[in-house]
């Protein structure tokens, strides 16, 4: 059966091009002759994005690791489901009572709806965490709470705690584009690592400061001194709610600080710990250790009668998957997909997400086989997708007038914007190709949409995985094929 829907895939739409049109078989056949795809797996779709209509493809039906281009789908998924207007809300509350003398009964509560973006350092439209801060304290302030016979607790029920992808590698999780995705994300769950670089070649450059400071982190510091100009090659290893981190690989030689991002192996609780430090730099002190909803007593962490004191809003989705896209942030899409399995299947987890995004699409006629997911953003190594589909997920949401600007406008475009900012300067596809990237070791990925003169609009896919020498080659021949969509 599954084979047969590969078929139904490729097979339904058979072109034959019209007169005066470009024959875009022949261009596909021609360009997967090169002898640089000899012993590389590569697939090609192109599609006429108003109609779904397959113009050409080289093995478009095989399933290829799609790296980053799988947040096209993820984004697609949150789009349709969430809607463009989605905001994620933030709450601090408490429960308990606020007797005469300003004494806190009970808890304070920061309840989380997996906001990716609350207290990001990059995200435009949202306030600095240390501004959130100032925000929730003075709101304990205004409801005349002067103690707290509890503790700051961070509620990040909302999502799992299986906060990283499932089958994500071991190399990537204590790096900052590794993070772990939580119910209470802060900070894009990163801090900045400074290196006192050194002036001799393998030495090791100490440690000077974390930043924001992260409670408990200790760091088992093997990184030498490297060339100079030989730029980041140092890697943070460890994992979720762990605070030991080893750091191996190398930084250049010099003679001030060096930075790496790390990912914060808690927020939630980081979370609860900066906002108790924050209420008791103005005296409102809490006599029991700051938490995290998931360590309290089933029965403490039970008591739903709370008082709201302050909510925090989001940017739009569409902000949010405008980011997503062009900067191509694994926590944001990591966010989304949980959000999606929250909104419809009630759980928001990695799984739930999964099983919330094939639905979608399968009731929305899209052939769902050969695509096998294990995340939202790509990290696993083990996602792979046809090229076809992610043409008939491009036309699909071209032809949604509700969806089409948000995710358009979301795409990197040639010349102008996000990975594409450097690429394809001055030839025909500048400012009218517009494309998701993705790459992993050995993989190098393109997906998106071209504005022909002609007013067609193509939307296009090209993977290409098992390839020999750098990932600069492969690149170079990607954006070759694409060059020639544009002409």
């Amino acid at each position: 059966m599954l084979r047969l829907l590969a078929l139904l895939l490729l097979t339904t739409h058979c072109y034959v091009p019209l007169s005066g049109q470009p024959d875009w078989q022949a261009t596909v056949d021609e360009w997967v002759q090169d002898e640089y795809f000899r012993h590389a797996s590569v697939g090609v779709a192109i599609a006429d994005a108003s109609t779904g209509r397959l113009l050409a493809h080289h093995r478009g039906g095989k399933s290829l690791i799609p790296a980053s281009n799988l947040k096209l789908l993820t984004t697609a998924t949150a789009l349709a489901v969430l809607g463009p207007d989605y905001r994620f809300e933030t709450q601090l509350a408490h429960d308990g009572y606020v007797d005469a003398e300003g004494v806190l009964h009970g808890n304070l509560y920061l309840v989380g709806s997996g906001d990716p973006t609350l207290g990001s350092p990059e995200m435009e439209g949202t306030p600095s965490w240390r501004t959130l801060l100032e925000r929730f304290r003075l709101a304990v302030q205004q409801a005349g709470i002067r103690q707290l016979t509890g503790r700051v607790v961070a509620d990040d029920s909302a999502f799992s705690s299986a906060a990283n992808g499932s089958h994500w590698q071991w190399l990537d999780m204590g790096n900052y584009y590794g993070c772990g995705t939580f119910g209470i994300n802060v900070h894009d769950n990163l801090y900045y690592l400074r290196f006192r670089q050194q002036g001799s070649l393998g030495a090791t450059p100490p440690v000077a400061r974390v930043e924001p400071a992260i409670p408990g982190l200790q760091f088992e510091n093997e990184v030498t001194s490297a060339a100079r100009g030989s730029g980041d090659n140092a890697y943070i290893y460890g994992a979720p709610y762990t605070y030991q981190r080893h750091l191996r690989g190398t930084i250049p030689v010099g003679s001030g600080l060096f930075s790496i991002k790390g990912s914060i192996p808690d927020p939630p609780l980081f979370a609860a710990q900066q906002l108790q430090q924050a209420l008791e730099a103005v005296g409102i002190v809490s006599l029991r250790p700051p938490s995290t909803i998931r360590k309290l007593e089933p029965e403490a962490a039970q008591d739903e009668r709370r008082t709201v004191l302050y909510r925090h809003q989001s940017p739009s989705l569409a902000a949010i998957v405008d980011r997503t896209n062009k900067e191509s942030v694994n926590l944001y899409a990591e966010a989304l997909l949980r959000a999606i399995g929250l909104a419809k299947q009630g759980e928001g987890s990695e799984a739930a997400g999964l099983e919330a995004t094939y639905s979608y699409w399968q009731e929305r006629g899209l052939p769902t086989a050969g695509v096998q997911l294990y995340d939202g953003s790509g990290m696993a190594p083990r996602n792979v997708l046809p090229p076809a589909f992610f043409t008939k997920l491009l036309s699909s949401m071209y032809q949604d007038e509700r969806l089409r600007e948000a995710y358009w406008e979301s795409l990197p475009v040639a010349g102008r914007s996000g990975s594409l900012r450097n690429s394809l300067r001055g030839t025909a596809a500048e400012g009218r190709l517009r494309a998701k990237s993705g790459s992993l070791e050995q993989v190098r990925a393109y997906s998106g949409f071209v504005s022909r003169r002609d007013g067609q609009v193509l939307a296009f896919s090209v993977m290409l995985n098992n390839y020999e020498g750098g990932g600069g080659d492969a690149r170079r021949e990607l954006l070759g094929l694409m060059r020639e969509l544009a002409e």
